[in-house]
């Protein structure tokens, strides 16, 4: 089925790819919860990989000023075979961070099962990922992402409903409707197996598709900076945030999205992203941040998922993260431990080529 299409130039940003490797996800922001925070590198001669099952915390490569910085060991020693093959990942970020023609992107609408217009943006072809934003935030989130990816996927990033340039219905705020929205996108999209990349809230929802539909159409799940509902839960503590969000939404909105990167952003590019985070109504925010499930469904859903499975978290789950790695039966884990909950925009190099060595290698595709 083919959608209608508006093509569009893409905007080339600031953010080339480097390496690293292993992951996690779910949500939770602004102290209402679990999820949030971490990042680091590369250093090829020094550091072991892990055995499987181990979080892998890498330190080294640098995404800044498009280059790519400690990719080569500096040793002029033999290299062993382990240290060799994180040599290639690194190698294989800068491939990725060095200039070259992006794919043409297009942004799409398909409608779904319940009639409401959803928009997407697309670049290049063959093996298929999916981006799912998090809470009100928009698919060119993802930007980084379908830049540099799409050289060698069919990289897809939604507008959620209420989100983008998505339609903005009265009802389906809830995790049902939205794991159906995924739905209904993967039976547009057609083609085979696909690897679903959820960040924040988008965690929830991709688990809540993949409760509903299984794992027969995954190559493989990314679960980006949420909770998966591991270990014991956080002690409850009071939050304003719902009432500021009623008062005065638009400053809680800006000082939100602030607050999800560590690295210097531009005040264009944040003012942009707070306006697009308002244009669903007040109260389905609200309801998108009170998704009526029990942590455990969000870990019993991951654990029913038996493709393999990338976890990329900041330091606040890294709990949850090892408890990933020990039992999920496929799992890639990596903590980011100096992003910010934008991780893949505070150090695109290395989340990108992460993403990259997932798709090419974890991934079951077959």
């Amino acid at each position: 089925m083919t959608g209608e299409v508006a093509p569009r130039e893409g905007a080339a940003l600031p953010h080339p790819p480097a390496k690293g490797l292993r992951a996690l996800g779910t949500l939770e922001l602004a102290g209402l919860g679990e999820g949030l925070h971490a990042a680091a590198g590369v250093d090829a001669c020094s550091e072991p990989l892990p055995q499987p099952g181990q979080v892998l915390v890498s330190r080294g490569l640098s995404a800044s000023g498009g280059g790519c910085r400690g990719a080569a060991p500096p040793c002029d020693a033999p290299i062993p075979i382990k240290a060799a093959r994180r040599t290639l990942l690194a190698l294989a970020a800068c491939a990725l961070a060095a200039p070259a023609l992006r794919a043409a992107e297009a942004e799409r609408w398909f409608r779904t099962s319940d009639g409401v217009r959803l928009r997407y943006l697309e670049a290049g072809t063959g093996r298929l990922v999916v981006f799912v934003p998090g809470w009100c935030m928009p698919a060119r989130i993802f930007e980084p992402q379908i830049a540099a990816l799409s050289r060698r996927w069919r990289v897809v990033s939604l507008d959620p409903r209420g989100q983008g340039r998505s339609d903005v219905p009265t009802g389906g705020y809830e995790p049902t409707r939205r794991g159906q929205d995924i739905r209904d996108l993967l039976a547009h999209l057609g083609g085979g197996r696909v690897v679903l990349a959820g960040w924040s809230l988008g965690v929830l929802d991709a688990l809540s598709y993949a409760d509903m539909a299984g794992d027969g159409r995954l190559a493989g799940l990314a679960l980006i900076d949420n909770s998966v509902g591991e270990g014991t839960p956080p002690p409850a503590r009071p939050s304003t945030f719902f009432a500021n969000l009623r008062r005065k939404r638009d400053e809680t909105v800006r000082g939100f999205v602030r607050g999800m990167y560590r690295t210097p952003q531009d005040p264009a590019y944040l003012d942009g992203i707070a306006r697009e985070a308002q244009r669903m109504p007040v109260e389905a925010s609200i309801r998108l941040l009170s998704y009526p499930r029990p942590r455990e469904f969000w870990r019993d859903s991951l654990y029913a998922v038996r493709r393999p499975v990338y976890y990329a978290v900041t330091p606040r789950l890294r709990g949850q993260a090892e408890a990933v790695a020990q039992r999920h039966p496929q799992p890639m884990v990596e903590i980011f431990e100096t992003a910010g909950h934008a991780l893949f925009v505070d150090e695109p190099a290395r989340f990108n080529a992460s993403m990259d060595e997932f798709l090419a290698r974890k991934a079951a595709w077959g």
